[in-house]
């Protein structure tokens, strides 16, 4: 039978839909080594699986190739010539061992030298030794035996000591068969002095050279702060500098308890500058403490009695008040105040109850006032230590000493000398262990004043008002 197909109006003509329309698609069934473990467990196609997977595990266990390290070799080591050259090209430190900046091979442009050229002058600087003098700084530096004499003998004749530690500016001409001769030497024989050794049509001859020389006070200003000598030492003052203003300003005031944060300090000290720019400081001249409470200290150093002591300026012809007239034990700075802190051996905090004087091996130690001394010997942890009992319940303990030279019920008096510093006891190095004690109990040695304020006649008041103005600038 024929069937026409039927077209809708204005499309295709319908097809009959095929038989397979709506049947599922089978999927090919695994083979039998593909096994799905997840699946039917236990049976006896799950078992031959899991026997097959460890049986191609094992295989590929055994045919795997081993795990051994990869083949390989040391590089050999450079020859000395590769190595130079490798050097040259490396940027590194030399602590390290790196030589840089060597030469390349050679190229055409290298033409080699016959001879080495000599040297027609050699400049250089030398710094004269303790034990030696110009002669032999000179021949160490290469120069003639006989110009190193001559050098030597017309310095000499200028009068002046050199000082070791004196930089040498030295000029040598060609060499001989006995050394390079002389050509010029100079040197300062002083703050105001140049010496100039320079050879002529006649030979070697002496120039000097006069410095001028600037004696115009140095004024040192500032606040106290936290602390009145590290304060000094920031403004610029020197450890000596300082160490003489606390003593000059500890006879009108108690340092430890009577100068506060915003007062300000002053001192004036002799110094000498060359107009090169050196300079020298001298002693302390003036010595004095504006206050915010309390009356202000003006102290200048002025001759009483053929003897140079501190007058007070702003009250001269009145003694200030002195507790004992003592003075400062030994020359040196103080490295450690009075005070809790913590041990510098023994590491923990306790009571420091006196100060320390940095001071060299074997300086000099004096007694701060007249007494008698009560102890002198060996202390514990106090090392050598002298003790000196002033009167009035006041003693002073002076401790680590490397000698002691007076005997315990000896009388002494004030700047005698009792010892040397050292470092015996609990020590870490040579200082001074300075204590003053008052009825039993430690005090703060910068508390008791160290000299008295000596008293000036009428007469000398006009003097001393020119002399403090002169120093001030006023």
């Amino acid at each position: 039978m024929f069937y026409s197909p039927i077209v809708p109006q204005g499309g295709r003509p319908l097809t009959a839909m095929p038989r397979s329309f709506g049947i599922a698609v089978q999927r090919p069934q695994p083979g039998w080594l593909i096994v799905d473990l997840g699946a039917d467990l236990f049976s006896p196609r799950w078992w031959c699986g899991l026997l097959t997977l460890f049986a191609l595990t094992a295989s590929a266990a055994l045919l795997a190739p081993g795990l051994e390290p990869l083949p390989g070799g040391r590089p050999a080591p450079l020859e000395p010539v590769q190595l130079e050259q490798w050097q040259a090209l490396a940027i590194a430190p030399l602590s390290e061992g790196s030589d840089t900046g060597l030469e390349m091979l050679e190229t055409k442009a290298v033409r080699p030298l016959l001879s080495v050229p000599r040297r027609t002058s050699l400049s250089l600087f030398a710094t004269l030794g303790a034990s030696e003098g110009i002669a032999r700084l000179l021949l160490r530096s290469g120069a003639a035996a006989g110009d190193a004499a001559e050098t030597a003998r017309l310095i000499a004749g200028a009068g002046r000591a050199i000082a070791p530690g004196t930089s040498v500016a030295i000029i040598l001409g060609e060499a001989g068969a006995s050394g390079r001769r002389v050509q010029q030497v100079s040197l300062r024989a002083g703050l105001d002095l140049k010496l100039t050794v320079q050879r002529g049509g006649g030979g070697l001859a002496l120039v000097r050279t006069a410095i001028p020389i600037d004696t115009a006070p140095l004024r040192i200003r500032g606040r106290v702060g936290g602390g009145l000598y590290w304060s000094l030492r920031s403004a610029g003052a020197s450890p000596e500098v300082a160490a003489a203003y606390l003593q000059a300003l500890a006879t009108a005031v108690e340092v430890g308890s009577e100068v506060a944060a915003d007062d300000r300090f002053d001192l004036v000290l002799a110094n000498r500058r060359a107009a090169s720019g050196e300079s020298i400081a001298g002693p302390l001249l003036y010595a004095g403490l504006e206050r915010n409470s309390g009356a202000a200290v003006q102290l200048l150093r002025w001759p009483v009695g053929g003897r140079l002591g501190w007058v007070d300026a702003a009250n001269a012809g009145r003694p200030a008040p002195s507790s004992a007239g003592l003075q400062w034990p030994v020359q040196g700075r103080i490295t450690s105040g009075f005070g809790r802190r913590v041990h510098p051996i023994l590491r923990f905090a306790r009571m420091h109850r006196g100060i320390d004087f940095g001071a060299g091996w074997g300086a000099p130690i004096v007694a701060a006032a007249d007494g008698q001394v009560v102890r002198a010997g060996w202390a514990g942890g106090y090392g050598r230590q002298v003790r000196i009992a002033h009167g009035d319940g006041l003693l002073t303990s002076y401790s680590h000493m490397s000698r002691i030279i007076v005997d315990a019920g000896g009388a002494v008096r004030a700047g005698q000398l009792i010892g040397y510093v050292g470092s015996s006891g609990l020590s870490t190095g040579p200082h001074l262990h300075y204590e003053t004690i008052r009825n039993g109990v430690a005090v703060d040695p910068l508390s008791v004043r160290f000299a008295s304020v000596r008293p000036v006649d009428a007469g000398e008041m006009q003097a001393i008002r020119t002399r403090l103005k002169a120093l001030l600038g006023a």
